[in-house]
């Protein structure tokens, strides 16, 4: 345990940090699950809501520096093209 008042202060900058970055990752898997399972039912205009929303959550993530930019474009890039080779299938 630290002694010195700004480690005990680093401690907890970081325990909240850590909390922030846990929520943030949880509700980005709890959205791209709920597009995966529009977009396996065929339903594609909730798929296409879910993925305007995912694309907005997973930018502001990487904005946060919850997790890296290439990686929320990365990830867009993908949602993207499944939705657009689902839709094109139809």
């Amino acid at each position: 345990m630290a002694n010195i008042k700004s480690a005990k202060k680093r401690i907890k900058v970081a325990d909240k940090k850590t909390a922030r970055n846990r929520r943030v990752k949880n509700s980005l898997k709890a959205i791209l699950k709920a597009y995966e399972a529009s977009l396996a039912e065929g339903d594609l205009e909730t798929a296409g809501e879910q993925l305007r929303l995912a694309e907005k959550k997973l930018m502001q993530a990487a904005s946060k520096g919850t997790i890296k930019k290439q990686t929320a474009s990365r990830k867009v890039s993908r949602l993207t093209k499944r939705f657009n080779e689902a839709r094109a299938s139809e």
